[in-house]
C-alpha cells in the first residue's frame, strides 16, 4: 500500500496533457503574433522582449520549486 505522506507521482497521462497544452499555448500565440502589425512583430522579434520573458517565466518556475509542495 502506497504511503500517502509521500505525495501522488504524474503518470503518463499527465505528463501527455501537459506537453499538449503547452503546444497549444505556443501555436495560438505564433498565429496571434502572425496576424500582428508589422511595427508590432518587430518589436517582439527584434528586441530582448522574448529572452526577458523567458527569463521571468523561469523564475517564476523555479521560485515555485523553491517553494516546496502546497499542503492543503
Amino acid at each position: 500500500m502506497p504511503d500517502p505522506a509521500a505525495g501522488r507521482a504524474f503518470g503518463w497521462r499527465e505528463v501527455l496533457l501537459v506537453g499538449g497544452a503547452i503546444v497549444v499555448i505556443v501555436l495560438g500565440l505564433s498565429v496571434v503574433t502572425s496576424v500582428l502589425p508589422s511595427g508590432a512583430q518587430w518589436v517582439i522579434f527584434q528586441t530582448p522582449l522574448l529572452i526577458v520573458l523567458i527569463l521571468v517565466g523561469t523564475v517564476v518556475v523555479l521560485a515555485g520549486l523553491l517553494r516546496g509542495p502546497r499542503v492543503r
